[in-house]
């Protein structure tokens, strides 16, 4: 705990020195499986305008229940999660940083299992966001619920304590549903992280929570009902460092409209006061960007957040409108389907499908093997000092756990 600490406190020192950049927040990946290549393309990003560097993980990670070991350079799909590659790039970005008089931010993954000890790794070397999400986990990888969110409890904790920004999934649910029809999951799945996030300590300041712009750029309209959405979630989680993600399940290999769908998705990130951008490419269609690809993004995006910076305040909608009216129209279904929740519970709503369209069960999953019931007498160090310096109650910290013991019972 003491590492983590000092982390921490290096970490809320360097604004005092560099900048740390403007809302929302550029953010983009590299992903090229050997991190020392990734160390390449990160200080180029950096160097091209960058807030945040995500480091995507090798494909099926998520999927091992043990943490790898020391620096890797032949991920699949993505560089794989480890220590010492986090202490490198962390190295890297640093370095970068102090020439550009810019703080950089590193992002990596503590979803799927091992997610308190990644959280723990994060930590540790001073990473300042981590994806962290079981939803995300049980409905798109398949990870059995009870254990992974037994292990968001801890791992939130973990992230509370060494104040890392969390992101949430949910804009991964408009991949496999739609995204005018179903909306409502994505706010009402917000509202349950926030709530399971406050249970484990971390404050709204560090809830990135997911959403995303997905409509079909067919619809008549669609840019009312994207920045509607987008309005909506800003003023329901006013203090939150909104994570907003590009359209990418409707890019179709045109670059050129590709292009420009990437520049309503950032006129409405900047008009609607995002507080992350992951900042789609152009060829998202076709294969994993290459550098220049990037730097066009960034340009891009730079230009618009420059020239439409105070956008937001000028503009005064319709209360009568159609953005209004869609915001409400979410926002009621969503309220809907969490009375749904509250009288079936949790883990049975996931089991119906009610998110993103996808069915999982109790017993289903990998890492179920992994879930034990707690003695009477169990008793975790780390966790009670984690609790007591998070001012957390034990009704708090093993809400989850009781829930599952409940149901097994």
């Amino acid at each position: 705990m003491r590492g983590s600490r000092r982390k921490r406190t290096q970490r809320e020192a360097y604004p005092r020195r560099l900048s740390g950049g403007q809302s929302p927040l550029l953010y983009v990946i590299v992903a090229t499986g050997n991190i020392y290549e990734d160390v390449v393309q990160a200080r180029a990003a950096a160097r091209q305008g960058a807030d945040i560097i995500a480091v995507i993980r090798s494909t099926g990670q998520s999927l091992l229940d043990y943490v790898p070991f020391g620096a890797t350079t032949e991920g699949f799909g993505g560089t794989y999660a480890t220590q010492e590659n986090f202490k490198i790039m962390r190295a890297a970005l640093d370095e970068v940083g102090e020439s550009l008089g810019r703080y950089i931010r590193l992002c990596n993954y503590c979803s799927g299992l091992c997610m308190p000890e990644i959280a723990a790794m994060g930590a540790l070397e001073r990473l300042d966001v981590m994806l962290n999400d079981a939803l995300y986990g049980i409905l798109f990888r398949d990870i059995n619920m009870q254990r992974t969110l037994v292990d968001q409890s801890f791992s939130r904790m973990i992230n509370a304590y060494a104040g890392i920004i969390i992101n949430t999934g949910e804009d991964n649910y408009l991949t496999t549903a739609d995204a005018v029809q179903s909306a409502h999951t994505v706010l009402a799945s917000q509202l349950i992280n926030e709530q399971l996030a406050f249970r484990s300590g971390l404050p709204s300041s560090q809830l990135g929570l997911g959403h995303a712009f997905e409509m079909d750029p067919e619809i008549e309209d669609g840019l009312l009902l994207e920045w509607a959405q987008a309005l909506m979630a800003r003023e329901i989680f006013p203090e939150a460092p909104l994570k907003y993600m590009p359209p990418t399940k409707h890019m179709t290999g045109n670059i050129f409209r590709g292009h420009v769908q990437d520049a309503l998705f950032n006129l409405v990130g900047v008009a609607s006061g995002q507080g992350i951008q992951l900042l789609g490419m152009m060829t998202e269609a076709i294969h994993t960007p290459l550098i220049h690809d990037r730097q066009l993004a960034l340009e891009a995006a730079r230009y618009i957040f420059n020239n439409a910076r105070h956008l937001g305040d000028e503009l005064m909608f319709n209360p009568e409108g159609k953005m209004v009216a869609r915001a409400r129209q979410v926002l009621d279904e969503a309220l809907d389907l969490l009375r749904d929740v509250r009288s079936k519970g949790l883990f049975q709503a996931i089991a119906e499908g009610e998110f993103a369209d996808v069915k999982r069960t109790l017993e289903s999953g990998k890492g179920l093997r992994g879930v034990v019931l707690r003695e009477q007498d169990y008793f975790n160090p780390l966790e009670d000092a984690l609790r007591a310096a998070l001012k957390l109650d034990e009704a708090d910290a093993g809400h989850v756990a009781r829930e599952s013991e409940e149901i097994n019972a």
